[in-house]
C-alpha cells in the first residue's frame, strides 16, 4: 500500500516511476552488434565489414547484391581487426589489434594481415609475429628484427603493393616508408623519417610528403619535402609552437597541403598550406568543436569537408557548392539524418554511406550517384527499434570557473523528463575522450531502467580544443571532478533530476570519479559504482601498462602529478568520506586498471565501516568479455542502482543473444 501512494505522489508531482511489473531485458543490449564498420571494394562487388565476437573482432566479405558472404578472417582471442583496407578488387589488408577487456580500446600491434575476398590466401603479411622480416634496400637485402607497421597508402593505380610505416621493436632505429608487396610480404625501402615513431604521409600519385613523429618527450614534430629527392625540413616543432599539426591530404593537384591545426583557445582548424609560398588560409573551424571525420571526394583520398560532432552532427565544405557537398545534402534529405560517406567505389558512381541517431547505432546504405537509388545493406543492431529507444539531448553549462562544458542527457522513453532519478556517468579515459551522443548501449540500457542518465565531457576531453583538453591537465579529483559535480547540479537545477534520487558510476576513470564524487560531495550521490576502476593514484607509476613505457611515465607526470601529491586524491585514502553504498567490480587480467586497486578501495570502505559489496572475475581483464560475465555485472549494477533509486532490475533471461564467428 505504502510503495503505490508513493508512486502516486511522484507522479503528481511530475516524477516518473518505471512500470513495477516489468524488468529490464539485457539481452537487446548485451547482445553484439552484428557489423562495427563496412567498407565497399573498388570495384563495388564486395563489402568487408568487421563483426564484434565474444573476445575478437573478425572481417566478414560479404557479396554487395545479396550480402551472402564469400570470405572470412578471425583473428586469435584477444585480438581484433581494427582496420579493413582494399588494395586491390579482391585482396585486403587488415590491421590487428589487441586487448585484454571489453573497455579497453584494441591497442595496435602493428601487424598487417592479407587475404583474398573469398578469405584464401591469407597471410601475415607484417609484424612482429610474422615469419619473414626482409627488406631490401640500396644495398642489398638485409634481414632484421621485429617490427611493427602500418598502412600509409594503399596505392590505387597498383594493385600488387601497398605503402606501410615500418617501425623496429627492439632499438632506437627511426620509422621508414617501404613498399610492401600484399601478397608475398616482400619489402622494399622506399623512405626513412627525421623524427622517431613516425606516421607518413603521401599526395595523390603515392608520393611520400610528411613525415610525423614523437619520441619519449611526447614532443609532436612534423616534416615535410618537395619530392623522393629533397631533404626533409622542419614545419611544426610542437616545443616551440606549443601546437600539434597533423597532415589530412592534398588538393586534387597536389599543389596545396591541408593541415588538422590546433588552435592556442578554441576548437581545432583545417587550413591549407602552400608548400611554394608558405601561405596558410583557414579553410574550416566550427566554433564549437574540433573537426570530427575528414570528409574526401568520393573515389579519391582528396579532403573536401569536415563532419562535426556536436550538439548533433553536421557536415561542412570547403565550397559548399561543390559536387560532394550536393550529395551530401541529398543523402541526408533522403535518409533523414546525418550521414557520413565511409568508401566509395574508385569511380565514385556508388558510395557506401551510414547514418545513425543516439537512439540508432547505425544503418549502412548503397546509393548510387546516376540513379540517385540508396539500398539499405544492413544494420549495426537490426533488433533495436530506434522509436523505443530512450531519448538523447545534448546540453550546456559553464563550470564553476567559467570554462564552457558540454554534455547529453539520456531520458527515459515515455517519461516527462523531470524529477527523474539519474545516474551520473563519467566517460573513461580521461583524455582525449569524449562522449559524443551517439547510440551508448549503457545509457540506454541505464534509461531502459527508469533512469535519466548525464554525461558531461568535462576538461580533459576531447572535441572542444586543446585548451580545454589541457584545462585537464593534473586534475584528476580536481577541477575535472568540479566538472561533473557542477553537470549533477546543473540537472537538479533544470528540475531534469530529483535531488534525492542521484547516484554515480564509470568505468576505468569513471569508476575513479564515482568514488571522488561519493568522497567529496557527501549528500549528493546516494550510491556509487565502479568496474575496472583505478582508485590509488600513486600505483599508476609502478602498475599497469602506462608505466611499461617512457612515453607513458612522461604522460603520467605530464597529465597525473608527481605520485606524492596524489595521496590525498586517492579514493583508497578517501574511504572513510564515502558513507554511501558501494559496487565494485574487476578482473584479474587487467594490465589497465589492475583488481589490486579495487581490493584495496574495498578493504580500505570495510575498515571505515563504508557498505560495499564486489564483483570479481580473476580471468577477465579490462572489462568482462565472457557473456555470462556481462549478464552478472549488468545484473548486480541495476539491482545495486534499484536499492537507492528504485529503478527497474534485470529479467531472469538466460539468453545473451552472442554472435558466432563467421
Amino acid at each position: 500500500m505504502h510503495n503505490r501512494v508513493l508512486a502516486a505522489l511522484l507522479c503528481v508531482a511530475g516524477g516518473w516511476l518505471p512500470n513495477a511489473a516489468s524488468a529490464v531485458d539485457l539481452d537487446a543490449f548485451l547482445r553484439e552488434e552484428a557489423f562495427a564498420d563496412i567498407t565497399l571494394s573498388p570495384d563495388g562487388a564486395y563489402v568487408a565489414a568487421t563483426i564484434p565476437l565474444e573476445d575478437s573482432t573478425a572481417v566478414a566479405i560479404l557479396g554487395s547484391k545479396d550480402m551472402k558472404m564469400v570470405g572470412s578472417f578471425r583473428p586469435p582471442r584477444n585480438n581484433h581487426a581494427i582496420s579493413v583496407d582494399w588494395v586491390s578488387n579482391t585482396r585486403l589488408l587488415v590491421g590487428l589489434g589487441e586487448k585484454f577487456g571489453r573497455r579497453e580500446e584494441p591497442m595496435a600491434t602493428g601487424e598487417l594481415y592479407g587475404v583474398n575476398a573469398d578469405g584464401k590466401d591469407g597471410e601475415l603479411l607484417i609484424g612482429y609475429r610474422a615469419r619473414t622480416q626482409r627488406v631490401t634496400t640500396a644495398t642489398g637485402t638485409e634481414r632484421g628484427g621485429p617490427v611493427v607497421a602500418f598502412l600509409t597508402d594503399e596505392l590505387a593505380d597498383d594493385d600488387r603493393t601497398a605503402l606501410v610505416a615500418v617501425t623496429p621493436v627492439v632499438g632506437t632505429a627511426f620509422t621508414q616508408i617501404e613498399r610492401l608487396d600484399v601478397v608475398t610480404g616482400k619489402r622494399l625501402l622506399v623512405a626513412r623519417s627525421p623524427v622517431a615513431a613516425a606516421s607518413f604521409s603521401t599526395d595523390n600519385t603515392g608520393a611520400v610528403r610528411f613525415a610525423r613523429g614523437a619520441g619519449n618527450d611526447n614532443v609532436h614534430k612534423l616534416y615535410y619535402r618537395a619530392d623522393a629527392a629533397a631533404d626533409w625540413v622542419l614545419i611544426n616543432d610542437q616545443a616551440a609552437s606549443k601546437r600539434i599539426e597533423i597532415p589530412v591530404g592534398f588538393s586534387a593537384d597536389n599543389t596545396l597541403a591541408y593541415l588538422w591545426v590546433e588552435q592556442p583557445t578554441g576548437p581545432d582548424a583545417i587550413v591549407s598550406w602552400n608548400p611554394q609560398t608558405d601561405e596558410r588560409r583557414m579553410l574550416l573551424r566550427d566554433e564549437v568543436v574540433d573537426p570530427g571525420q575528414i570528409i574526401v571526394q568520393p573515389g579519391t583520398r582528396v579532403p573536401v569537408g569536415v563532419l562535426y560532432f556536436g550538439d548533433a552532427p553536421r557536415a561542412r565544405f570547403f565550397d559548399e557548392g561543390s559536387a560532394t557537398a550536393r550529395l551530401y545534402r541529398t543523402l541526408q534529405a533522403a535518409l533523414g539524418g546525418p550521414v557520413h560517406v565511409t568508401s566509395s567505389t574508385r569511380d565514385g558512381s556508388r558510395v557506401l554511406v551510414t547514418t545513425w541517431s543516439g537512439r540508432n547505432p547505425g544503418d549502412f546504405y548503397i546509393y548510387d550517384t546516376a540513379t540517385r537509388n540508396a539500398r539499405h545493406l544492413a544494420s549495426r543492431s537490426e533488433w533495436i527499434d530506434p522509436d523505443k529507444s530512450a531519448e538523447v539531448r545534448p546540453f550546456a553549462l559553464t563550470a564553476r570557473d567559467g570554462l564552457p562544458l558540454h554534455g547529453f542527457l539520456t531520458v527515459p522513453s515515455g517519461s516527462s523528463g523531470r524529477n527523474l532519478p539519474m545516474v551520473v556517468v563519467p566517460h573513461g579515459g580521461p583524455i582525449g575522450v569524449f562522449d559524443s551522443g551517439r547510440y551508448d548501449m549503457e545509457a540506454q540500457l541505464l534509461a531502459a531502467a527508469g533512469y535519466a542518465v548525464l554525461q558531461v565531457n568535462f576538461r580533459g576531453s576531447a572535441n572542444y580544443g586543446r585548451a580545454h583538453t589541457e584545462a585537464g591537465k593534473q586534475q584528476w579529483g580536481a577541477a575535472m571532478q568540479d566538472d561533473v559535480t557542477d553537470a549533477t547540479h546543473w540537472a537538479i537545477g533544470q528540475g531534469v533530476a530529483d535531488k534525492a534520487r542521484i547516484c554515480i558510476y564509470g568505468a576505468s576513470y569513471g569508476a575513479y570519479a564515482a568514488m571522488m564524487g561519493a568522497a567529496r560531495e557527501p549528500g549528493l550521490y546516494q550510491c556509487a559504482a565502479g568496474y575496472v576502476g583505478i582508485y590509488d593514484l600513486p600505483l599508476m607509476y609502478n602498475r599497469g601498462d602506462i608505466s611499461d613505457y617512457k612515453s607513458g611515465v612522461t604522460y603520467l607526470r605530464e597529465w597525473l602529478g608527481s605520485p606524492k601529491d596524489l595521496e590525498e586524491r586517492s579514493p583508497v585514502r578517501l574511504a572513510a568520506q564515502i558513507r554511501v553504498p558501494v559496487f565494485l567490480a574487476a578482473g584479474g587480467r587487467d594490465a589497465r586498471a589492475p583488481m589490486v586497486h579495487s581490493r584495496r578501495l574495498e578493504a580500505a570502505l570495510k575498515r571505515a565501516g563504508s557498505p560495499v559489496e564486489s564483483l570479481y572475475y580473476f580471468n577477465e581483464g579490462h572489462g568482462f568479455y565472457a557473456p555470462e560475465h556481462q549478464r552478472e555485472f549488468y545484473r548486480r549494477l541495476l539491482a545495486f542502482l534499484s536499492r537507492s533509486l528504485g529503478g527497474q532490475v534485470a529479467s531472469a533471461s538466460e539468453d545473451t543473444g552472442t554472435r558466432k564467428a563467421p
